[in-house]
């Protein structure tokens, strides 16, 4: 159980460097520890304690399986989150080569 509310806690870490940072890459990456913490819950969830790959075996109804799906969401997710992760720092460096700063509340008054 404690594991589940490090997640959560990990995801309102994340949540506070989105809201209350100002600086394009620490948004970023607070985006980034977000999507961390959900990939871990996803784990988590699929978590079974003392459970074994689900392989096909005579022995089906004394084995314990661990759930897979989650584990597949997660390697999609972790795909996901790379190339989002890529395209808003992408955006976070034009945005500095364009405006020279990557303070938002810079940027906010800048007009052109």
């Amino acid at each position: 159980m404690i594991v589940y509310i490090l997640a959560v806690f990990l995801f309102l870490i994340g949540i506070y460097g989105v809201v209350v940072k100002r600086n394009l890459i620490k948004i970023v990456i607070g985006i980034a520890i977000m999507e961390y913490s959900v990939n871990l819950f996803l784990i988590l969830i699929g978590y079974v304690k003392d459970g074994t790959a689900p392989i096909i075996t005579d022995q089906v109804s004394e084995i314990v399986f661990v759930d897979p799906l989650p584990q597949a969401m997660v390697l999609t997710a972790i795909v996901i989150g790379l190339a989002t992760t890529a395209l808003l720092l992408a955006i976070a460096i034009r945005i500095y080569k364009k405006y020279g700063t990557f303070d938002i509340r810079e940027i906010k008054n800048l007009k052109g």
